[in-house]
């Protein structure tokens, strides 16, 4: 048995059981791949995956239990690596970080500004996705931080924590007939075509429970995963737009008004997640506590190892 079997079975998993993706990926021949599968199996003494042909179709009911060990017997393996690294170079290393659009450019800016002062040697990306691409980043190790409003905790592999708070608001052109207009109410909103978040990104749900709650059925017209773009399309006229409060800047948007609807919507909270079980650096640390400083390194690190 050698770490090289254990990755090929946790790609071909990962892919879906395409062995010329799993070849692809870890640079290999799909014939190699096979092999060390099949030497892996007759190793163990069972079939870790259901075949049909040639082709793999999905894991055994044996294959499943052993699957969930490779996995952890990998991860234990990349965090003796980063004990490693932790110790010979505390203060230099590449740190992942897989965020939305939305707290990409508006809430983390100033945290990275921050993080990069302290750790100059620190190689940082960002990574932008849909809240499912974040989670699979952080299940397969490709980024050690995530952070999103939605579907991290729906997650079990994923261990979250609360960050912070906020809400949506109407946005519309200053010579909107909306302005001004007190006691707003979303009946009154649903009377105009509406511009928004795509579905599954900063707290779309809310937005639509709020709408149905109140009985109010908006006439969405136009759908992206991007503040800017949104606020761009409300800017032409096209429709009121319901973005994240943090996306509106009075002194960058001059030609809209946010009205004042947040009691209109319910809270989101936009939180950070973790791998189970995932030993971290300290300026991975750092940075969550420049990110959201309610959370300490203690009880993070704490959490991590309750749910490992």
């Amino acid at each position: 048995m050698n770490f090289q079997q254990l990755r090929f079975v946790r790609e071909a998993v990962r892919q879906n059981m395409n062995l010329t993706e799993v070849a692809n990926v870890l640079y290999t021949s799909q014939s190699g791949v096979s092999k060390q599968i099949k030497d892996l199996e007759d190793e163990l003494g069972v079939d870790i995956f259901i075949r049909r042909g040639k082709r793999l179709t999905g894991l055994t009911e044996p294959g499943k239990a052993v699957h969930q060990l490779i996995e952890r017997m990998l991860l234990d393996a990349e965090n003796l690596r980063r004990v490693a690294r932790q110790f010979a170079e505390e203060d230099s290393g590449h740190l992942v970080v897989a965020t939305t659009h939305t707290q990409a450019r508006y809430a983390l800016p100033k945290v990275v500004h921050e993080f990069r002062q302290v750790f100059p040697n620190v190689r940082l990306a960002m990574r932008q996705g849909s809240p499912q691409q974040i989670a699979q980043s952080i299940i397969n190790g490709e980024a050690d931080i995530g952070i999103s409003t939605e579907a991290l905790d729906r997650f079990p592999d994923i261990v979250t924590f609360p960050c912070y708070s906020w809400h949506h608001v109407v946005v519309v052109p200053k010579a909107h007939p909306l302005v001004g207009r007190k006691n707003l109410t979303l009946e009154e909103v649903a009377e105009y075509p509406v511009i928004t978040y795509d579905q599954d990104f900063t707290g779309r749900s809310h937005i639509d429970q709020a709408f149905a709650k109140a009985g109010a059925v908006p006439d969405v017209v136009l759908t992206a995963i991007d503040a800017d773009v949104i606020k761009t399309y409300v800017e032409l006229g096209m429709g009121v737009g319901v973005v994240a409060a943090m996306a509106f800047d009075p002194e960058r948007d001059t030609g809209l008004v946010a009205l004042d609807t947040q009691n209109l919507f319910e809270a989101s909270t936009t939180r950070i997640g973790l791998r189970k079980g995932a030993f971290l650096r300290q300026y991975a640390y750092r940075l969550i506590e420049m990110f959201a400083p309610q959370l300490t390194e203690q009880q993070i690190a704490g959490q991590l190892r309750e749910t490992a």
